[in-house]
């Protein structure tokens, strides 16, 4: 969905990503409710020029659904300490 939110705001587009590269790291996972967990990842996209973007991405999962609600994308314009990059 993070890919798809660039997309739409004209930040990435499927030629210019090389997929096979993405990260996917969950950076916090709350429980709010009976079944319902907080979950915060921060997405890394390496585009074919070796560039990178980086969104954080927040939704609402339970254990029979990966996306209770829609996800809250957050490009990140610049990472202040790159250390654990």
């Amino acid at each position: 969905m993070a890919f798809v939110h660039f997309k739409n705001a004209a930040l990435a587009d499927n030629d210019s990503i090389d997929f096979s590269r993405t990260k996917t790291v969950r950076l916090a996972s709350e429980k709010i409710g009976k079944d319902l967990w907080r979950q915060v990842y921060r997405v890394l996209f390496t585009k074919k020029s070796g560039d990178t973007i980086e969104a954080i991405a927040v939704h609402n999962a339970s254990q029979g659904d990966c996306s209770m609600t829609g996800v809250e994308v957050f490009a990140v314009s610049k990472h202040l300490n790159a250390e654990g990059k």
